[in-house]
């Protein structure tokens, strides 16, 4: 069983500090999963928009909370 599989079990827990430490830790994996896999749009070419349309989220959501992590990309389309 994978830590997030885990993670995601414990979510589940009728214990409360169990539950709520694993959302935690859920929601800590899922942001640095995003600044992974935005960065690796970023890389293969992916607008803002695009990225935006994948996480169902505004073009300026995004770009707001991302831009300026990868200078060399991030001039394509501001």
């Amino acid at each position: 069983m994978s830590d997030a599989t885990k993670l995601a079990a414990a979510a589940g827990s009728p214990d409360p500090g169990t539950g709520l430490r694993a959302v935690l830790a859920l929601r800590r994996l899922l942001e640095t999963l995003e600044i992974l896999q935005v960065g690796n749009a970023r890389k293969h070419g992916w607008s803002w928009q695009d990225i935006a349309d994948a996480l169902e989220v505004s073009r300026q959501a995004v770009h707001k909370k991302h831009a300026g992590r990868w200078p060399d990309t991030d001039r394509r389309d501001a």
